[in-house]
């Protein structure tokens, strides 16, 4: 009996080695630091392993690329446009920032993607918030492209058409309460052991390097935002209006036009000096936008 029950454990202790560490959204990271490795397992999720971070950025040179670039381009270019611009250069710079946990196991995900949220109806209180979901893989793509690659989006997410993630939740909310909790627990369940496919995993703005939140563009300060535990978005960028503050400059006091940018950043997936480069890149792309993001044309 005694022989049985060892032969057990041990063909359960193989099974669960040869678990598929591969996913379709992202590569196991095998060489990392023990205490690292340890990490997932002694902060459970991502809300337990935030770091929030102030990062305020000086708006002019910002401001003055937008208005120049509407004006010779002729369509919508904004804030939103630039912040998605800046974190892409930031996930370019600095690869450890593209990673996240699922399954208490470190990934480095495949494609750099980011998700921004916007109004279903411009400027309407009562509208629906929808997330877009982009793909910034292509480094050839200017600044301009991927403007108009935005609106696409944003237009797709006006026009009233059902979305993709329209489609995806009314399946959900027309199971009763139990089993929707139960769907839900199940497919948290599959994602951790790397069973869920990539088709869904593409489609859904949850599975993202970046989460990014304009609320700027709604008259609203940036506040702190939490990570969601769905999905595997490991960094939330949230921005306010801009706003004058006093700052020091060469002992001197003066008024500047500040942009408020507040970042959360699940401490498992690096150290603290991974986030300060990607902050760094990022802060340098919206405060230098002719070097980072092109002339314009």
């Amino acid at each position: 009996m005694s022989n049985f029950i060892v032969n057990g454990l041990l063909k359960a202790s193989q099974a669960l080695l040869e678990w598929p560490s591969g996913r379709p959204d992202g590569e196991l990271v095998e060489r990392i630091h023990p205490y690292r490795k340890m990490l997932p397992f002694m902060m459970r999720g991502r809300n337990e392993s935030v770091v929030y971070y102030d990062d305020p950025c000086r708006a002019e040179k910002l401001l003055d690329y937008i208005a120049r670039a509407k004006k010779a381009w002729g369509f919508e270019v904004d804030i939103t446009h630039c912040l998605v611009a800046s974190c892409r250069i930031g996930l370019w710079e600095n690869p450890k920032m593209n990673q996240f946990i699922s399954g208490r196991r470190l990934y480095a995900r495949r494609h750099h993607e980011l998700t921004f949220s916007v109004k279903r109806q411009r400027m309407n209180k009562e509208a629906k918030l929808s997330a877009v979901k982009l793909n910034v893989d292509d480094r050839s793509e200017t600044f301009r492209q991927l403007c108009e690659r935005i609106n696409g989006n944003i237009v797709v997410e006006r026009s009233g058409d059902e979305t993709y993630t329209d489609k995806e939740l009314s399946i959900f909310t027309q199971l009763p309460r139990p089993l929707l909790e139960t769907a839900l627990d199940v497919l948290r369940w599959a994602d951790s052991r790397n069973l869920v496919p990539g088709d869904f995993i593409k489609n859904d703005g949850f599975y993202t390097s970046i989460f990014i939140a304009n609320l700027g563009s709604l008259g609203m300060h940036a506040g702190y935002h939490h990570l969601y535990e769905y999905g595997t978005c490991p960094l939330f960028m949230m921005v306010g209006k801009i706003e004058e503050r006093a700052v020091v400059e060469d002992g001197k006091v003066v008024v500047r036009k500040i942009l408020p940018v507040r970042w959360t950043y699940d401490e498992r997936i690096d150290d603290g000096l991974t986030s300060k480069y990607g902050m760094q890149s990022c802060r340098h792309a919206l405060e230098n936008p002719e070097e980072a993001f092109g002339p314009i044309e």
